[in-house]
């Protein structure tokens, strides 16, 4: 199968093909993170007065400058902190503290375990329950999680890939439970399975039924829950890997775009679904390069949705976009300095337009943010929001030369590789299956690498201004009680469950039908909800799949 991707209309002379080659470049330019040359300075030639005559406004296609005409003269972005201490009971008094402080929407992390589907008595959980984020493993411990906060009031981000299917389940129960509509409910779902493969291996099932799985939420998502984003359809993943700034747009894009096409085959409407698909980009340390990727995101994304898909709803050619500054960039040197690395991110976050975004704290590469740290990371937004003045005009930095070359610049690039993506294998999940995205990470990552080594590239604390003795801060440690009541309150669950003749009928019947769901390709939201309330957990409901899909080795890289 070969078809080119969609590219930008004849009037926007911005396409790969146009691109000049980086050989015509001069030599000796210094090149960003990703490798693109720089030049000292930056003309009215390196654009052109055509193009730079239609970059357009504001609230207009193709969205560079922003979606919104106002951008956050209108509404400032969603801030969001992660939180996942270690049992649901802790990491609700963290939601309630951040919210009190000022944090405008929720962010769950969940432990190692729930990520991989396992519940916490499971033998492989064991030392890792609660350790890296909220262990998670029935709809029993969601109601404690979200416990005195109106799930008709918040707006929550849940990072889970493989059980996501299950923990939206659970958050669907706990709403019921309160008494809230399901189109009340507002929020995100990580649920982008296709990096896992490409980047981080949280993956459970092979490739093709992994997807299935995320095309039945977007479906019942679509039907019941029109507020909610089916898929967070993440580079930051990519990027933390080692990918380029060009390659994490690029195979982001491409994720976005088969996530699209198996939808339509699914019998969907476009502008049914396309809507509430979202986007989660890393913002590192090239400060313009990270600006320049997210414009580029806006303007890639509109001209694919109109052009190849035939979307007509202006908010299906919205790239709408959660940020997060890059946790690859905090070191464990010189932890104070990631507070400064921190703020710049954030800062080109919003130059960029972003819709939300989260500030890392600045021990997060050593463990679970305490109270004080995360504090700091959410005072970082709110100062940049509410003191600097950034807010005060949309897209301050368009009509740069600098910008708008770099902005092309990163385009093209990620263009070209979309088009190798299906010109070369015939589209996102043959180039998986491949190993292609795994081996052209390693290499980006290997080459950066390398120029680290080499003292090309400096990370203050760590090549440079390096200090034998530096300050260390506390961190926190989740006790190792907490897996010991986490996995006593799973047990006497099960145990409470099995004894009642009823109870155990009910869930008997609702994982058969789960199976059952499963083995004939229907969707399994329905299913997935009737079994959380029949007290099936994350670990029974992913098993009885497993059953059903199979599980996935990690293909020809792993």
């Amino acid at each position: 199968m070969s078809c080119k991707v969609a590219r930008l209309g004849a009037s926007t002379p911005l396409a790969a093909d146009n691109a000049p080659p980086p050989e015509a470049r001069r030599n000796g330019d210094p090149t960003t993170m990703s490798g693109i040359p720089i030049k000292s300075l930056y003309t009215l030639d390196d654009i052109g007065l055509e193009a730079l005559q239609q970059l357009g406004l504001p609230g207009e296609f193709p969205y560079l400058r922003g979606m919104h005409k106002d951008m956050y003269r209108g509404r400032i972005w969603t801030m969001r902190q992660f939180a996942g201490m270690g049992n649901a009971r802790h990491t609700n008094e963290r939601f309630k503290y951040l919210l009190e402080h000022g944090q405008t929407g929720l962010s769950t992390a969940f432990d190692l375990p729930t990520l991989m589907g396992r519940d916490s008595d499971d033998a492989l959980s064991l030392g890792e329950v609660g350790k890296c984020g909220v262990a998670i493993s029935s709809l029993e411990d969601m109601k404690v999680l979200f416990d005195g906060i109106n799930l008709g009031e918040v707006s929550t981000s849940m990072t889970i890939n493989a059980p996501a299917a299950i923990l939206l389940a659970f958050y669907i129960c706990v709403a019921r439970s309160q008494g809230v509509a399901l189109d009340r409910l507002r929020g995100t779902l990580q649920n982008d399975i296709l990096k896992e493969f490409h980047a981080q291996n949280e993956f459970v099932f092979p490739p093709s039924p992994s997807v299935k799985l995320v095309i039945d939420t977007i479906e019942y998502c679509t039907q019941h829950l029109p507020q909610w984003n089916t898929v967070s359809i993440s580079g930051y993943h990519i990027r933390e890997a080692g990918a380029t700034a060009p390659q994490e747009l690029a195979f982001t894009i491409a994720d976005g775009m088969c996530y699209t096409e198996e939808s339509i085959k699914r019998g969907l409407d476009v502008d049914a679904f396309a809507p509430r698909l979202s986007y989660f980009w890393d913002v590192h340390n090239e400060f313009f390069e990270e600006i320049a990727k997210i414009r580029a995101a806006r303007r890639l994304w509109a001209t694919i949705m109109r052009d190849r898909f035939g979307a007509k709803n202006e908010r299906s050619l919205w790239c709408r976009c959660h940020c997060q500054t890059a946790g690859v960039s905090l070191t464990e040197q010189q932890p104070m300095v990631n507070i400064i690395r921190v703020a710049y991110q954030a800062l080109a976050a919003v130059l960029g337009g972003t819709q939300s975004l989260h500030t890392n704290s600045m021990d997060e590469t050593l463990a679970l943010p305490t109270e004080n740290a995360v504090k700091i990371a959410l005072r970082t937004q709110q100062i940049i929001a509410e003191e600097t003045g950034v807010t005060r005009t949309v897209d301050p930095l368009g009509g740069s030369f600098f910008i708008e070359s770099l902005t092309n610049e990163v385009q093209a690039r990620a263009q070209a590789i979309i088009d190798e993506i299906y010109n070369r294998f015939g589209g996102v999940l043959p180039a998986t299956e491949a190993g292609y995205f795994r081996r052209a990470i390693a290499d980006s990552s290997a080459r950066y690498g390398a120029e680290f080594d080499r003292g090309e590239r400096v990370m203050i604390g760590v090549n440079k201004y390096v200090e034998k003795d530096y300050e260390r801060i506390p961190v926190l440690k989740i006790d190792e009680e907490v897996e010991r009541e986490q996995v006593a309150r799973l047990k006497e669950l099960k145990a409470r469950r099995d004894a009642d003749p009823a109870s155990r009928e009910r869930h008997a019947k609702a994982l058969g039908a789960l199976r059952e769901a499963a083995a004939c390709g229907a969707n399994v939201m329905p299913a997935l909800i009737e079994a959380s309330e029949a007290l099936a957990t994350v670990g029974e409901m992913m098993h009885t799949l497993e059953g059903v899909y199979g599980r996935y080795d990690g293909g020809p890289e792993l």
